[in-house]
């Protein structure tokens, strides 16, 4: 388990070097994104995912016509045990990239996304201007059974190589969050992710 594990981090930071985005497959194991996804439907179900913002807690703007996406903060806090999987392997993960890479990241902030059929969020960077402590952005799908025809794909915008990544269950993409702009295309399904950033204070 410890060497799939690491073997799928290696993954991502090798295709990171490669091409400016990692990508790994098969990031979190079925097992652990169906729980994810479940918890993520349970806590909309409630109403408890509220409207995406634009900017940070110092400046924070709401517009329909950049973003459409709902979101829900994780936090250990919540005492869930899945979200608590998932924090455990960010955290082996970070160990991993610092002591591979000198990194330096000492923490992490992470949210559920959900896309309804329609949703899409324009191009955009996703370090702030008056804060730049997002240094690595992590999307971990949760959508088994994703068709080309369910659209939704991460667009990358790269000089001579526009990526696009559709959000397939299990798959993570990793890039950094001052780099590259890049963009969600219109969904045409349901579409649930985990979207978050390695910082560094």
């Amino acid at each position: 388990m410890k060497i799939d594990m690491e073997n799928n981090f290696e993954t991502l930071i090798a295709t990171y070097i490669e091409n400016k985005v990692g990508i790994s497959e098969h990031f979190l194991s079925n097992t652990l994104a169906n729980n994810l996804k479940l918890n993520l439907i349970a806590l909309n179900t409630k109403s408890l995912l509220v409207e995406a913002g634009i900017g940070n807690a110092e400046k924070v703007s709401y517009d329909g016509a950049i973003r459409s996406d709902s979101i829900y903060w994780l936090d250990k806090k919540h005492n869930n045990a899945f979200e608590n999987e998932f924090f455990a392997q960010i955290e082996e993960f970070i160990l991993y990239l610092n002591r591979s890479c000198f990194a330096g990241i000492t923490g992490y902030e992470f949210h559920y996304s959900l896309y309804e059929s329609g949703d899409f969020y324009l191009k955009h960077l996703d370090q702030f201007k008056n804060n730049p402590s997002r240094k690595y952005s992590m999307i971990s799908y949760l959508n088994a059974d994703w068709q080309e025809s369910d659209g939704g794909e991460l667009l990358i915008h790269q000089l001579d190589n526009n990526q696009k990544i559709a959000p397939t269950q299990g798959k993570t993409v990793f890039f950094k969050s001052d780099e590259l702009v890049h963009e969600v295309l219109v969904t045409q399904n349901t579409r649930m992710s985990i979207t978050g950033w390695l910082k560094s204070d």
